[in-house]
C-alpha cells in the first residue's frame, strides 16, 4: 500500500522540473502546461470519493485492483504520449486510477489497524511515504530529465506498479461485496466540473491581453454553479457520494475543511520552490532537483518524530504547529525572493515545510478517520483524501494563478502568492481550533 502510495504521490509533482522540457518537445507554452500540473488533481480529487463508494459497495481489494490497473497503463501512455493532447488525456486518466485506488488502500490500513497507537504509526509512515514521494518527486524529475529524457519520469513507475498488483491479489484478503447500489455518477461529474471550470477562470483572468474576455466570468459562474447542483444533486440522490450522515460528525468536516486549507498552502509552496530554482536562478532540471534533497530528509525526521508528539499533545495541538510552521515557511519564501536569496538560503524555508506537513496533515488525518467502520471506511478515506487533493490544486490556481497573471505585472509574484496562503492558514488555524478532539487520540488513550 506505501508503495502505491508512494507512486502516486511522486506523479502529483514528477512533472514540475519537467515542464519546460516537455513544452519544449511539444512547443507549447506555460498556459498550456497548466493543464499537466492540476488535471491530474482533480480529475483525482474529484472521483476519489467515487472511488471510495465504489470500495464500500463493489469491495476494497476488486477496486484496489481495478485502479491500480488503470494508473499503471495511464503512466505507460502518458511516457509514450506521441502528441500534447495525448499526454493530457494520460494525465486526466492517471488520476481517475489514482481515485479509484488511493482510497481502497487508505481503508484497507485503516481496518487492519485498530485506533490507537497502532493506527498512529500506521497513517504516520502512510503520510510520511506520501509527503516523501511528494518531494522527491521534484528530485527523481529533475535527475531522470537531465539524464534520460522527460518521459521517462512516467515509465520508471510501470515495473513498480506491476510488483504492487501482484502483491494485492497474494497478501490483501478478497471480501463479499455489499449488496449493489448504483454509483451517483451526475455527482462526482459536477464535482470535477467545479473545479476544473474554477482553474479555467482563474487562469484567463490572469491573462493580460486575453483573446476570449468574455471566457473568465463565464467559467467562473459555471463553477460556482456546479458546486451548487451537485449540493441538490447530493440530497436528492439516493446514494450520494457522501451520505448526509458524513456531515453530522462534526470534527471530521472540521478536519477535511482544514485539510483543504493546508493542502492549498503546502502545494502552492511546492511550486514556488521550483520557480524561484529555475525561473529566479536559472537552475537546471538536475541542479533544482538536487536542491529540494533537504526537504525530503527533513520529511522523514519529522515521520520519525509526530507519532509520539500525536500522543503527548494530541492531534489539535499538532495540527496548529504545523499550520504555524507552513506560515513561518510562506514567509520565508517571500523574504528570500524580496531579497533575491540564493538557494541554499531556501533551506530554512523546505524545513519549515516539512514540519507543516508532517505535523499538520497527519493530525488531521487521524481525526478525519476516526470512529470510521467497515461500511464508511472507503468514503471517509475518500473524502479525506479529495480534501487534500482539491485543496491542493485550488490553492495552486488561486494562489499561484493571481500572484503571477500578468495582469498584476510589476508586484513581485512570490509575495503575493505567499501572503495569499498565509491568509488562508489563518482561516486554517481557526477551523482547527473549533475540532473537538476525539478521546481516541489523546495521550492517555495512546498510552
Amino acid at each position: 500500500m506505501a508503495m502505491l502510495q508512494f507512486f502516486i504521490a511522486v506523479d502529483v509533482t514528477v512533472v514540475n522540473v519537467a515542464l519546460p522540457s516537455i513544452g519544449a518537445d511539444f512547443g507549447v507554452d506555460g498556459h498550456a502546461l497548466t493543464w499537466v500540473v492540476v488535471g491530474y488533481t482533480i480529475t483525482g480529487g474529484g472521483l476519489l470519493m467515487l472511488g471510495g463508494r465504489l470500495g464500500d459497495v463493489l469491495g476494497r481489494r476488486r477496486i484496489l485492483l481495478l485502479g491500480t490497473t488503470l494508473f499503471g497503463a495511464a503512466s505507460l501512455l502518458a511516457g509514450l504520449a506521441p502528441s500534447f493532447a495525448v499526454l493530457v488525456t494520460a494525465r486526466l486518466l492517471q488520476g481517475a486510477g489514482e481515485a479509484l485506488a488511493l482510497p481502497a488502500a487508505m481503508a484497507v490500513i485503516v481496518l487492519m489497524f485498530p485506533e490507537g497507537p497502532r493506527r498512529s504509526r500506521a497513517l504516520s509512515v502512510w503520510a510520511a511515504v506520501a509527503s516523501c514521494g511528494l518531494v522527491l518527486g521534484f528530485v527523481v524529475s529533475g535527475i531522470i530529465t537531465e539524464l534520460l529524457g522527460w518521459r521517462w519520469i512516467f515509465l520508471v513507475s510501470v515495473p513498480f506498479i506491476l510488483v504492487v498488483l501482484a502483491a494485492v491479489v497474494f497478501l490483501v484478503p478478497s471480501e463479499r461485496p455489499a449488496e449493489y447500489a448504483s454509483p451517483d455518477l451526475p455527482g462526482s461529474l459536477l464535482l470535477i466540473a467545479a473545479p476544473l471550470l474554477f482553474t479555467l477562470g482563474v487562469v484567463e483572468a490572469g491573462e493580460a491581453h486575453g483573446t476570449l474576455p468574455w471566457l473568465p466570468p463565464v467559467a467562473l459562474v459555471g463553477a460556482v454553479a456546479a458546486g451548487v447542483l451537485f449540493v441538490r444533486v447530493e440530497r436528492r440522490s439516493r446514494n450520494p457520494l457522501v451520505p448526509l450522515r458524513f456531515f453530522r460528525n462534526r470534527p471530521r468536516v472540521l478536519a477535511n475543511l482544514a485539510t483543504a486549507l493546508l493542502s492549498a498552502a503546502l502545494s502552492t509552496s511546492f511550486l514556488l520552490f521550483t520557480y524561484y530554482l529555475q525561473d529566479r536562478l536559472g537552475a537546471g532540471p538536475l541542479q533544482a532537483g538536487l536542491t529540494m534533497l533537504p526537504l525530503a530528509v527533513s520529511l522523514i525526521v519529522a515521520s520519525v518524530l509526530v507519532p509520539r508528539l500525536l500522543g503527548r499533545w494530541g492531534a489539535r495541538a499538532c495540527v496548529l504547529a504545523g499550520i504555524g510552521f507552513t506560515v513561518l515557511a510562506s514567509a520565508a519564501i517571500a523574504l528570500a525572493s524580496g531579497l533575491r536569496a540564493t538557494g541554499p538560503a531556501m533551506v530554512p524555508a523546505m524545513m519549515l515545510i516539512a514540519a507543516g506537513m508532517g505535523f499538520g496533515l497527519v493530525g488531521l488525518q487521524y481525526v478525519a478517520v476516526t470512529g470510521v467502520s467497515e461500511d464508511d471506511a472507503g468514503i471517509a478515506s475518500g473524502v479525506q483524501r479529495a480534501a487534500d487533493q482539491l485543496g491542493g490544486s485550488t490553492g495552486v490556481t488561486l494562489y499561484v494563478g493571481i500572484g503571477f497573471a500578468p495582469a498584476l505585472n510589476g508586484t513581485d509574484p512570490f509575495l503575493v502568492s505567499c501572503s495569499l496562503a498565509i491568509a488562508g492558514l489563518a482561516a486554517a488555524g481557526v477551523v482547527t481550533w473549533r475540532i473537538s478532539v476525539p478521546a481516541a487520540v489523546t495521550e492517555e488513550t495512546l498510552e
